[in-house]
């Protein structure tokens, strides 16, 4: 048997482009919806020095981190500028207007 779904968020509360942390487990991760239907769910913390992800800069499907401006493509979580460093990133899926992700 897999690893269970979480239910984290109701899919409406969710805005387009927007970062929405959730906490399940305690476990800080980003939430990010993009062209209407894709959500993504990534790590809230950046692995060069741990500052938390949720205040960067989001343009198309690139996060900027707020101290030291490393970029993450939020698909895949490679590091824009060394693919071998990632943020973590979780599996997602909607049912019945709710949010889920897997740890």
């Amino acid at each position: 048997m897999g690893k269970p779904w979480i239910p984290v968020i109701e899919e409406d509360r969710l805005i387009e482009s927007s970062v929405r942390l959730v906490t399940p487990k305690g476990l800080g991760i980003l939430l990010i919806r993009k062209k209407g239907s894709e959500i993504y769910a990534i790590s809230n913390k950046c692995p060069h020095m741990g500052c938390p992800l949720r205040t960067g800069i989001l343009e198309g499907y690139i996060l900027t981190c707020p101290c030291h401006d490393w970029r993450f493509d939020i698909r895949t979580g490679f590091f824009l500028d060394a693919p071998e460093i990632s943020l973590a990133v979780y599996p997602v899926r909607v049912a019945d207007g709710m949010i889920s992700i897997r740890l």
